[in-house]
């Protein structure tokens, strides 16, 4: 009896919260976005695991790709531009590096959200009960260690220079002549706009132009950064999701073209 009525006394059954029978009153199809997000997600973190311990077809002269850039452990001729400092690493080349933008994403205030939902049901969805009685917030390990993410936000705005410079190389071509254009350059291009917006839009960096001022009159360069960051801001779901898209269809592109399943699209 005592556990029953601890049950009935925190979290949705608490004396607080509307005294509902049902787990919503939402008459819509609430549960389509949950799902497509538990499904999206976990596509992507399957072929993600899969290529990031393959440990090759990640370089197609003049490509390569984000999930192995920069290439610093025992990588193939041609992919390592910043030498290789890592090259006694025995696993895949990608698991170095995937830390710091995985980290950046997984500890992002609009991911949190989605897979909170979708995968921890709390809530499922706006006005859905949860089947959860206690809540902790991020007060606790291991959610606390989400408060990380703004430090994540610098090692992302260093990758995403990193693979801008890789956007550039890929305007060659395999003999280093300049200038090159295939299917390849322009989504590599595509990605690393989308990469960037999707940086930049993010609330620590929204923060860190102007979440400390006092007094925005007397940093003129700065507010003005913070607007456009915060216009920016008002979309960054949307550029989650697209640049999540992205990097996965680049590197499918390079894996199948260092694969030898298709050639690359020449425009000139």
């Amino acid at each position: 009896m005592a556990s029953t009525d601890a049950r009935e006394s925190t979290g949705v059954f608490g004396p607080s919260r509307a005294q509902i029978p049902g787990k919503t009153l939402r008459d819509d199809r609430w549960w389509l976005a949950p799902l497509a997000t538990f499904t999206v997600f976990t596509a992507f973190i399957v072929y993600a695991t899969w290529r990031a311990f393959e440990g090759a077809n990640y370089y197609r002269a003049p490509y390569l790709s984000p999930f192995y850039s920069p290439c610093l452990g025992d990588c193939v001729k041609g992919s390592s531009d910043f030498g290789q400092p890592f090259g006694w690493w025995p696993l895949s080349a990608a698991l170095i590096v995937l830390i710091f933008p995985l980290g950046f994403r997984m500890t992002c205030y609009y991911y949190r959200k989605a897979y909170y939902r979708a995968f921890w049901l709390s809530p499922p969805a706006c006005a859905v009960a949860e089947p959860h009685t206690k809540y902790t917030g991020e007060t606790r390990l291991p959610l606390i260690l989400q408060n990380v993410h703004r430090y994540f936000w610098y090692a992302a705005v260093v990758v995403a220079l990193i693979l801008s410079y890789d956007t550039v190389l890929a305007f060659r071509d395999e003999n280093d002549h300049w200038f090159h254009m295939g299917l390849g350059t322009l989504l590599m291009l595509v990605n690393v706009v989308l990469i960037w917006l999707y940086t930049l839009s993010c609330h620590s960096c929204r923060h860190t132009l102007g979440g400390r001022l006092r007094h925005f009159s007397k940093h003129p360069v700065r507010y003005k950064l913070w607007t456009w960051v915060s216009k920016l801001n008002a979309h960054h779901a949307k550029f989650a999701w697209y640049s999540l898209f992205s990097v996965a269809l680049v590197d499918l592109y390079i894996y199948l073209l260092a694969a030898g399943h298709i050639t690359d699209l020449r425009f000139f």
